[in-house]
């Protein structure tokens, strides 16, 4: 029978893009594979991935995706949204169990590629089908390496992390402040924390884990991880760093709801930056999830005013109260009644704001974007370390605090948005980045190192680099090991 590959993302589309792009890659390196991507339900905005589902499959026939039967859930309210989706994908796991086996009839299956929200579904392809099992975790490797300690410092401590000043001893980082762990992990009480805890602790009995880095990137915490470090006993299974994997460029990722407009968006931005001179404009999108309050979208206007910088802005309508409401399919925002009033008249000359959705990954690669305001998204830093363009760190849900701390202090790809206890950003601070970006000294030496990066991101990938040899042994893992 045929060789397969069954991969099984988290439903959101950062995650299922991450994973989409580790297939293309393994169909480069073993181009007989059959690659199978289960779709569980998405718990908000239904059919939101429809559409880069549709291009996918349009062009790569041996992508196959297999949607899993709607599942309900019970949970309607959350403190954050991971918990929607840990509950989606423990509801399916028994329609994961009846896909593996279906596809086994046709195909052999030499492993199974999970997305770390979907660890519920490891000792199933382990234990009950036999199929080798890799973790795949789509942010960093510090990420990784504090998710692999956590069963470690939550047996040293009685407290919530957030109650907690400093840890100064998370193998292969640097000191971490209790807020600027992941957000989840904040409150030991919460489902999403003791979710994540249980899945930390089933993570080392994987084949490997799978993580979108490359070592240069990394290289000290990738070194702690593959050491055994973080884990009790050392039981660190092997590493296979293959990053950056991110969306073509000119793809759409189908993250925000379709405007009105949304086919004439790309062709006014990319024409809009045709007019622009080299490096001068500040590029600023918060991911799908990332959205503001109106009091906050006013203070970025009135700090981008008083930076006198070119931007480019994508702006999303305010959150609902209700988190399950907050992150569903959004409509267009009404800008008049968002921004302060003439904002956008005053800054027509030197500024765009945009909709709901622009083609970041496009946008990133003009010559004339100089830097980018990001929430620190994985996905959204790897673009922009692509890119090699600089970036101010605005973290705002998940992970992305913690991010922020590696880029600004491992990777000094950053500059560091500071924001009040409560996560208010003043138009000051956002004059003072923004300015600091683009002018300073600091800011020259950020870009410097990001350029830099951008290549060693491109030899990483390339034959020989670390990253294609990574995804070389990741297949010879499968071929032999079972």
């Amino acid at each position: 029978m045929d060789e397969a590959v069954v991969l099984y993302p988290s439903p959101t589309i950062g995650h299922l893009i991450s994973l989409v792009e580790l297939g293309k890659h393994l169909l480069t390196h073993q181009p007989s594979l059959s690659i199978h991507i289960l779709m569980p339900t998405e718990p908000y905005s239904a059919g939101k991935m429809d559409t880069y589902v549709s291009s996918i499959s349009g062009t790569f026939p041996s992508i196959k995706f297999h949607h899993l039967p709607t599942v309900t859930l019970s949970t309607t309210s959350a403190t954050h949204h991971e918990t929607f989706i840990f509950e989606a994908l423990r509801l399916s796991k028994p329609h994961v169990h009846e896909q593996l086996l279906s596809i086994s009839k046709n195909y052999t299956i030499c492993g199974i590629i999970i997305d770390f929200l979907a660890t519920s579904a490891l000792s199933l392809a382990t234990e009950e089908l036999n199929i080798p099992a890799y973790i795949y975790i789509t942010s960093c490797a510090s990420f990784l390496a504090s998710y692999l300690y956590l069963p470690t410092l939550h047996q040293r401590t009685t407290k919530s992390f957030r109650d907690i000043k400093e840890f100064h001893d998370i193998p292969g980082l640097p000191p971490i402040h209790g807020t600027d762990m992941v957000k989840p992990f904040l409150d030991r009480e919460d489902d999403a924390y003791i979710n994540f805890l249980d899945f930390s602790i089933q993570t080392p009995e994987a084949k490997g884990i799978i993580i979108n880095t490359f070592e240069l990137l990394e290289s000290k915490v990738i070194k702690t991880i593959s050491e055994g470090l973080c884990v009790p006993n050392n039981r660190t299974p092997p590493l296979f760093c293959v990053g950056p994997l991110i969306l073509a460029e000119g793809q759409r990722a189908g993250g925000g709801s379709k405007s009105s407009s949304d086919d004439a968006v790309p062709d006014e931005c990319i024409t809009w930056l045709d007019s622009q001179p080299s490096q001068s404009v500040v590029f600023l999108c918060f991911g799908s999830l990332g959205l503001l309050t109106k009091e906050q979208l006013r203070e970025i206007a009135i700090g981008l005013e008083k930076s006198g910088q070119r931007f480019l802005w994508v702006v999303r309508n305010p959150p609902a109260t209700d988190l399950s409401v907050a992150i569903k399919a959004q409509r267009d925002p009404d800008l008049d009644s968002l921004l302060p009033d003439g904002f956008l008249e005053r800054t027509k000359e030197r500024g765009l704001v945009v909709k709901l959705w622009a083609p970041q990954v496009k946008i990133l690669n003009h010559s004339s974007i100089g830097g980018f305001v990001t929430h620190c998204g994985w996905n959204s830093t790897l673009e922009a370390v692509c890119a090699g363009v600089p970036m101010v760190a605005w973290p705002l849900y998940a992970e992305q605090r913690l991010n922020r701390v590696v880029l600004v202090e491992e990777m000094k790809l950053a500059l560091s948005m500071n924001e009040s206890e409560d996560g208010f950003v003043s138009a000051d601070e956002v004059e003072k980045k923004v300015r600091g970006l683009m002018e300073s000294e600091e800011g020259e030496l950020i870009r410097e190192r990001a350029i830099a990066m951008k290549n060693a991101a491109k030899a990483a990938m390339d034959e020989g680099g670390s990253s294609y040899t990574a995804f070389s042994k990741l297949i010879e893992s499968w071929k032999h090991g079972k």
